[in-house]
């Protein structure tokens, strides 16, 4: 009888020799995840003015009061003051800069880019979250300088930052038909914005009647859905390459 035991060496030759475990998956690189901020920030901003503008009781604005809070006729920004600022200031520059480190994790994670395309676009799409920070730290009242950050996030940046980008994912494969929709995103949030001047009336009465609320609403979805959806799509794009390349 055979009493012969295995060699220690055995069993590493079996490995070798067709028995090797699966290789495990490639975690997302710090890229990736930076890309999830721009799907993790607009979702919060949107949970924070749509639960402050239920809970929000009114506030006083150039020494007017105005008050209860509407949604539909009163700007996001009006929630900035009154027992919601503090949240609601905060949602501003912290849901911001999310999406700032999300724009940059898109546009660092796609390499098929060029360096000059790619801070183009960087510096195009992150005009929205910084006019949102600014709007943060500098409220209604302030004026200027928060309307300043106004027009950075809801005109400059779509108008111009969403064609610029679009062209330039036209040019990645997977990202053609993005690019396309993206490039007519510009004409859309125009007209949206053409729709919410319309109805905007720059007086502390104006906004406490109409439907200029609303229609901010419209636009900031519509402005912060396309972030959503391009850092989704980056994120699932380069998990998915990761996980090819390790099979």
């Amino acid at each position: 009888m055979n009493t012969q035991t295995p060699h220690p060496n055995d069993t590493p030759m079996l490995m070798v020799k067709g028995f090797a475990p699966l290789p495990t998956p490639a975690a997302p690189t710090a890229a990736q995840w930076l890309a999830l901020g721009a799907v993790i920030g607009p979702v919060l901003f949107t949970l924070a003015w749509m639960i402050l503008g239920f809970l929000s009781p009114g506030y006083t604005a150039w020494g007017t009061r105005i008050a209860p809070y509407s949604p539909i006729s009163q700007p996001i920004s009006g929630l900035g003051l009154g027992i919601t600022a503090p949240f609601m200031n905060t949602a501003f520059v912290f849901c911001g800069f999310l999406i700032l480190a999300g724009v940059i994790g898109i546009f660092q994670s796609l390499q098929e880019i060029g360096a000059s395309a790619r801070w183009r676009c960087i510096l195009l799409l992150a005009l929205v979250p910084l006019g949102m920070a600014v709007d943060g730290i500098f409220t209604l009242e302030s004026g200027f300088i928060h309307f300043v950050g106004f027009g950075l996030g809801a005109v400059v940046s779509p108008m111009v930052g969403f064609v610029v980008s679009g062209r330039v994912l036209r040019r990645i494969t997977g990202f053609r038909r993005f690019g396309d929709w993206l490039v007519l995103g510009s004409p859309l949030t125009l007209a949206l914005m053409v729709l919410y001047f319309l109805t905007f009336t720059p007086t502390v009465a104006g906004t406490q009647s109409g439907v200029a609320g609303l229609t901010e609403r419209i636009l900031v979805v519509e402005i912060l859905a396309w972030y959503v959806a391009l850092g989704w799509l980056v994120f699932r794009r380069t998990s998915r390459e990761a996980s090819s390349g390790n099979s």
